[in-house]
C-alpha cells in the first residue's frame, strides 16, 4: 500500500521516547506500529459498531413481539424461575 499522507500529532516527550524505544527493541519503525495501532482502532470501533446494530435490532424485535401481545408479565416470568429455583438441591458444601 502506498503512503502518501503525513498525520503529525502533539504528545508528550516522555511518551514519544518510550514508544519510540519500545518500537526499536522490537526492531520494526514507529510508523509501522503506529499504521497497526491504527488499524486495530478501526476494527474495534467497527465491532462496536456492529455488536450496537446487532443489540438494538434484537432489542427492536422484542418491543414489536411485545407490541403485537407475544410477551409475559414480569411477575409470571419471575414466578415460573422461582418454582424452577425451589426444584434444584441444595449445595451440600
Amino acid at each position: 500500500m502506498t503512503k502518501e499522507a503525513i498525520f503529525s500529532l502533539k504528545l508528550e516527550a516522555g511518551l514519544r521516547a518510550e514508544f519510540l524505544a519500545e518500537a526499536a527493541s522490537e526492531d520494526r519503525p514507529a510508523s509501522r506500529v503506529m499504521r497497526e495501532l491504527m488499524r486495530g482502532y478501526i476494527a474495534q470501533r467497527r465491532q462496536d459498531r456492529e455488536y450496537d446494530d446487532y443489540l438494538q435490532r434484537k432489542v427492536d424485535a422484542g418491543r414489536a413481539s411485545m407490541r403485537m401481545g407475544h410477551g409475559r408479565p414480569n411477575a409470571e416470568v419471575e414466578a415460573e424461575f422461582a418454582a424452577k429455583r425451589d426444584q434444584v438441591p441444595a449445595d451440600p458444601a
